[in-house]
């Protein structure tokens, strides 16, 4: 039979799993909330309840903090079981990335319109990017930034891939110590990497 000492660690433990199977629960990653565990805690909480004089002041101390973080988390839950019924509770996990995700693409329409239709958005002058790696960097997450606010799809765009098409570009454009400058540009409702050699 275990101890007083051992009853209570594992309470510990129930009522940890507890938030975190409830959480779950609330935020769409668990179907069912778990009744098994909440039994579990009400069934030590009555033994002990009954049997306080039988336990040390340390042990009482401790049980009676863990029955109130215990009731305290069940009001929790009492009120977001209220607002799971009324419609109201708002889910996490990937219910959560959903909503975001739909709400960036509301929004992406009117901060493509925000911008001028034609105009540059961030220039930078470049000799080797193998070199430059500050300056790469910096072209990249601009050109990055300007396509996901028009819209655009950056899933394929790697840090990787930008280099070896600067490298290509910079070798095809420069000529001996020349500078090439690179443009994140706005033209006709899409973004633009442009690229001249600097005279």
């Amino acid at each position: 039979m275990p101890t007083v000492d051992e009853d209570l660690g594992q309470l510990e433990r129930d009522i940890r799993q507890l938030k975190i199977e409830f959480e779950q629960y609330f935020g769409g990653g668990r179907s069912r909330p778990p009744s098994d565990i909440e039994w579990r805690i009400e069934l030590v909480l009555k033994r002990y309840g009954d049997r306080a004089a039988d336990m040390s002041f340390g042990q009482r101390f401790r049980f009676g903090s863990l029955a109130q973080t215990y009731a305290k988390y069940r009001e929790i839950f009492r009120k977001r079981f209220k607002q799971k019924e009324e419609g109201t509770v708002q889910r996490h996990f990937g219910a959560a990335a959903k909503a975001v995700e739909a709400e960036r693409a509301r929004q992406r329409p009117a901060r493509a319109a925000a911008r001028p239709e034609t105009g540059p958005l961030f220039t930078v002058r470049c000799s080797d990017p193998d070199q430059e790696t500050e300056k790469v960097e910096q072209l990249y997450q601009a050109f990055r930034e300007a396509k996901q606010s028009a819209g655009e799809n950056t899933a394929r765009l790697t840090l990787a891939t930008f280099r070896e098409f600067l490298r290509q570009k910079t070798k095809q454009f420069k000529k001996g110590s020349q500078q090439v400058e690179y443009v994140v540009a706005v033209e006709g409702g899409q973004v633009r990497l442009k690229a001249r050699v600097e005279e």
